[in-house]
């Protein structure tokens, strides 16, 4: 069997962030329900770790992405995370196609971070609207990181973007980047209090130098980081902002702290994967008190269940989920020119037969 794979540049091509915003609230909107969703598997590997993310999936396909996790790839010049993600038909389980697993998280990740965004917005009580021209900060200056300033711009074309990262050089590499495409985002100074090496003066160049001001005065902060701590106090974010915690998993880190957390509203990607999973939460109540409060997750927050309170903080806090890559796949291997459609079962596992690369 020759099993077509799909690369990162038709995966790009496919699904611009739009779309994949789409495909997310089409999911949700449909069979998908986040807590029936398969727990990620992590197995040791040499100099790093696997992750395996398996998913039942809906009717017509199911899928698996395997990744490796090599912490000591960036000081080697490689990616820190590389994979690749399977498909398959629901009804025969044979394999349909493979996809490039990392360029696929790049996209999913921000994608289900702006669903919730949107939707959070959507829900605001009145006299806490964003408006058409939010100011949206970022913390973090990655993959990760430049993804979501795209997806930022995409929905809130209108925004004030604004970037915090560890180095004065990858926040500047960040912001020459999407400045070539043709967006505007300002660099932050870090919590260290140092300053882009190219910048100058405060309103030099857009660049700003009081990290905590542009929390206080961001309608939306979004944490894409590796900090295993929280990177802010959590009363500097304004009443009724929108925070998004999505760069950690595991119930010893954190991006934000106990004081945002127990100020704010407060919706999970998933409850189940939450408990597992998500250190945002564990320090702001017990375990009980949150099963008790059975927050919102994206399913509810899609179809309008979210009640927000007026003058309150709203936290959006996310581990990845492998819902969320079946979805994408599904959206991009549908999108491929000349595609047969999988149903029937005797016809089921055929493959598309464009804009592929066989293995």
């Amino acid at each position: 069997m020759s099993l077509p794979h799909i690369d990162a540049d038709t995966i790009r091509r496919i699904l611009p962030f739009e779309r994949a915003v789409r495909a997310i609230e089409d999911g949700l909107a449909g069979a998908v329900d986040p807590e029936r969703d398969s727990p990620r598997l992590f197995s040791p590997a040499p100099d790093g770790e696997f992750l395996l993310m398996p998913t039942e999936g809906g009717p017509r396909y199911t899928g698996v992405k395997v990744a490796t996790i090599a912490p000591q790839n960036p000081g080697r010049g490689r990616e820190k995370i590389q994979g690749v993600y399977v498909l398959f038909d629901a009804h025969t389980l044979a394999p349909l196609a493979t996809m490039e697993a990392a360029s696929l998280t790049a996209i999913r990740t921000p994608a289900t971070t702006l669903t919730a965004i949107k939707h959070i917005a959507a829900a605001a009580p009145e006299g806490d609207q964003l408006g058409n021209t939010p100011r949206i900060l970022v913390f973090g200056a990655g993959v990760q990181g430049l993804n979501h300033l795209r997806a930022a711009r995409s929905l809130f074309p209108r925004a004030t973007l604004q970037v915090v990262g560890r180095t004065p050089e990858r926040r500047a590499a960040l912001v020459r980047t999407l400045a070539a495409e043709g967006i505007e985002v300002e660099p932050v100074t870090d919590a260290t209090g140092s300053a882009p090496s190219d910048a100058g003066p405060p309103g030099s160049g857009g660049v700003t130098d009081d990290v905590g001001a542009a929390i206080s005065a961001a309608d939306i902060i979004i944490c894409v980081t590796t900090s295993s701590r929280p990177l802010f106090d959590g009363a500097l974010p304004r009443d009724g902002a929108i925070i998004a915690s999505v760069g950690q998993h595991g119930l010893g880190a954190r991006e934000v702290d106990a004081t945002l957390v127990r100020r704010s509203d407060v919706v999970v990607e998933g409850r189940a994967s939450s408990w597992r999973e998500s250190g945002d939460l564990v320090p702001a109540r017990s375990a009980e008190e949150w099963h008790a409060m059975d927050l919102p997750n994206l399913k509810d927050l899609v179809a309008g269940r979210l009640q927000r309170r007026t003058g309150t903080c709203c936290l959006f806090t996310g581990v990845g989920m492998s819902w969320e890559d079946l979805v994408l796949a599904e959206a991009v291997y549908e999108g491929l020119d000349r595609r047969p459609a999988p149903a029937p079962e005797e016809t089921a596992g055929q493959a598309p037969q464009a804009e592929v690369h066989h293995d």
